[in-house]
């Protein structure tokens, strides 16, 4: 976990708002969080993703909450834009004087020490239209998710109304609307943005989420951000006992060009354990694995190595358990995993993972409209041959539409996924060469 530095000074407070302005969270009457023991904080409990329009700041309020800037690939770096899922960690302190919350050791107001209350690992969604699908296989990983919308342009954005969308679709529940920039739409401008966004929320499963006035650039409100997590984003209930699953969304190759070979690591895979655990030494299988091509055929044969270590929430543990992000180093040969090339898989014990399929067939339900697109487009019926992009878990791939019924479509695959029957499967169809969100599925064979 980054190193983070206590503020001398007490965040800004957002002036007291009238009757028709958004209400900040309330601190003195919130109902005191458990406190963990001093070990147990530190490792985090819960994923919660950063979703919205593209440049409306998620990646610098995962900064100013964790102290990480999660934007590091090379290519990233030049566009300055998120393309890959970003991944930090922080550790939601409270003073136990004023109830206030911190990132920070030391209360910034009352100067005395802070108590963790809970760590979350945050997912850095990209917010350009045309990585929607990467935004989607977040979603799949997630327990929470904070909005972020821009104060100082108007509301809704395309992408706003997408990944609002994407987080109904993907069945989150619990959503904390942060409208950043408030600094530079000032205080009219930060008014009338709010009331778009309660337009927005309208008649949707978020309409008395907490809507929150910050400046990320500026730290200002992040207590009341915090507060606002922390009451409505709770840590949900976990199955240890099951059969442990893992949802890889990034696989790498750790390694330095030009190292000793006496020294090279095994890949890493990265992601997030819904069910049950993975320990230190269990030998696990990965599913669907690599891509064989032999005799002019092509098939994919799943990969087993042993779990060498195992990181989360920057620490080395013994086992990886329910909630948060956490990487598996492995044995896995770094050429097998490098750039990406396990994400989508999923992980776990041999002989207990999902089947690997080549095609499927689901149940969909398709939206009234597209969303994401400027203009206000019908969602027409899937047509027989169409391309779709469907995302399940934590995997992309384009299907290819080739038997309709009513309420039903096959789709035949051009990377295999592993799901079981009943999971949900998003439906993107490419509009003006963009794929946009339709509706969605589930795998009923």
């Amino acid at each position: 976990m980054p190193k983070l530095v206590a503020k001398k000074k007490a965040p800004v407070k957002a002036k007291e708002p009238k009757a028709q302005e958004p209400k900040a969270p309330r601190k003195a009457k919130a109902k005191a969080p458990k406190i963990l023991a001093p070990g147990e904080a530190l490792l985090p409990t819960i994923n919660i993703g950063t979703v919205g329009h593209v440049d409306h700041g998620k990646t610098t309020l995962v900064k100013a909450l964790t102290g990480k800037w999660t934007d590091t690939h090379s290519e990233e770096v030049r566009r300055g834009i998120t393309i890959r899922l970003g991944y930090a960690d922080a550790t939601f302190n409270r003073c136990p004087k004023c109830s206030a919350y911190t990132v920070a050791k030391e209360c910034p107001a009352c100067k005395v020490a802070t108590e963790a209350a809970r760590t979350v690992s945050f997912i850095d969604s990209p917010g350009h239209e045309s990585l929607m699908a990467t935004m989607l296989s977040g979603a799949t990983i997630i327990d929470g998710a904070l909005l972020l919308i821009a104060a100082n342009e108007t509301c809704p954005q395309p992408q706003t109304r997408e990944h609002l969308m994407a987080l109904q679709i993907c069945g989150i529940k619990n959503v904390v609307v942060v409208q950043n920039k408030v600094d530079l739409a000032g205080r009219d401008g930060s008014l009338d943005n709010y009331q778009q966004i309660r337009a927005l929320l309208k008649g949707t499963p978020y309409e008395k989420a907490p809507v929150v006035p910050i400046s990320a650039q500026h730290n200002l409100n992040m207590d009341l951000l915090i507060s606002a997590i922390e009451e409505n984003i709770p840590t949900p209930e976990r199955d240890s006992a099951k059969e442990p699953l893992m949802y890889v969304a990034r696989s790498f190759d750790i390694n330095l060009p030009g190292c000793d070979i006496l020294s090279i690591h095994g890949g890493v895979l990265g992601g997030a354990v819904v069910q049950g655990i993975i320990r230190k030494g269990d030998t696990i299988e990965v599913r669907p694995g690599r891509k064989v091509e032999a005799e002019g055929r092509v098939t994919w044969k799943p990969v087993h190595s042993t779990v060498v270590s195992i990181k989360k929430g920057g620490m080395e543990v013994e086992e990886a358990t329910p909630g948060g992000s956490v990487g598996l180093m492995t044995k896995l040969d770094p050429a097998v995993v490098k750039a990406d090339q396990l994400s989508g898989s999923i992980a776990g014990h041999e002989g207990k993972l999902p089947d690997i399929r080549l095609t499927i067939k689901l149940r969909i339900s398709l939206l009234q409209r597209v969303v994401g697109s400027k203009e206000e487009l019908t969602v027409e019926p899937i047509k027989q041959g169409e391309a779709l992009m469907l995302s399940v878990n934590t995997a992309s791939t384009v299907g290819i539409a080739t038997e309709l019924q009513k309420d039903h479509v096959t789709c035949r695959l051009k990377l295999p996924v592993c799901a079981d029957i009943g999971a949900r499967v998003t439906i993107s169809r490419n509009i003006a060469n963009r794929f946009r969100l339709i509706g969605y599925g589930l795998i009923e064979g």
